[in-house]
């Protein structure tokens, strides 16, 4: 089973499960992802999504054997069917999605993590622009979203030089949410998992499109996407209990509507 799926309070968890070879995509395991994501859209009883992996890697990005093999699919096959598809999902789906870097991240792996709402790293962790050591550009979203999330100098030289970036260092630089003790992995993870699952996931899930529609919006259009999303959202379920707690002091409980 190239992908391990888990149920628990709110919290679907997605186990990217070919250690062997770092976790690394192969068209099966990108498909099992996007049908796995797929399901979690559509289940109301998933409030909050954890991607991770299996053993030391989180993942190693697409697997080489299959991108040369004379039999196997074009570069450009591998990109439209597996990454594009992936990504698009992450950042549509409207329920906060955490990435759990557990090991190296690296090509599209690193971007896959940073595609993701929340990207929590172990401290032994590692995120990598490996592309250009064999000569393609970084996919996956990359050439989009690091250099937003860090600047176009930092950027251009993990790409340019593929540079390793410690979990440290990526947190230092605004790079992840967060990087945690090897230790307490683990324990962080699933807290702040289940923290959001008991979150209003409808608010979350709006929040999450202003942002995306923010990237490219220029502010008279942001404003008024904002008065549009917060007129749906002070229509939900949850904001009414949201504020009926506040007034009655007492903890609201949310259920995702």
């Amino acid at each position: 089973m190239e992908l391990r799926i888990s149920h628990e309070n709110g919290v679907c968890t997605l186990t990217l499960n070919r250690p062997d070879v770092f976790n690394s995509f192969n068209r099966s395991m990108g498909k099992a992802l996007q049908n796995a994501l797929d399901e979690c859209e559509k289940d109301n009883s998933v409030r909050a999504i954890v991607i991770s992996g299996e053993g030391k890697a989180f993942c190693a990005g697409q697997d080489l054997a299959e991108a040369t093999d004379p039999n196997g699919p074009e570069m450009r096959t591998i990109v439209q069917e597996t990454y594009n598809p992936i990504i698009l999902r992450l950042r549509s789906i409207e329920k906060p999605i955490i990435a759990a870097v557990n090991g190296v991240a690296a090509g599209a792996g690193a971007n896959i993590a940073l595609a993701c709402d929340l990207t929590i790293a172990k401290e032994s962790a590692s995120f990598i622009q490996a592309f250009s050591k064999i000569g393609l550009i970084p996919d996956s979203g990359g050439t989009y979203f690091l250099p937003r999330i860090v600047g176009l100098q930092k950027a251009v030289g993990m790409m340019m030089t593929g540079e390793k970036i410690s979990a440290q260092q990526a947190d230092k630089m605004g790079m992840i949410y967060r990087c945690v003790p090897d230790d307490e992995f683990e324990e962080e993870v699933s807290k702040l998992a289940n923290y959001l699952a008991k979150m209003p996931t409808r608010g979350l899930g709006l929040t999450k499109k202003a942002v995306n529609a923010g990237l490219s919006n220029d502010l008279h259009t942001q404003l008024q996407m904002e008065e549009e999303i917060q007129t749906e959202a002070g229509q939900t379920h949850d904001f009414n209990e949201g504020v009926a707690a506040f007034l009655k002091k007492r903890k609201p409980e949310f259920i995702g509507k």
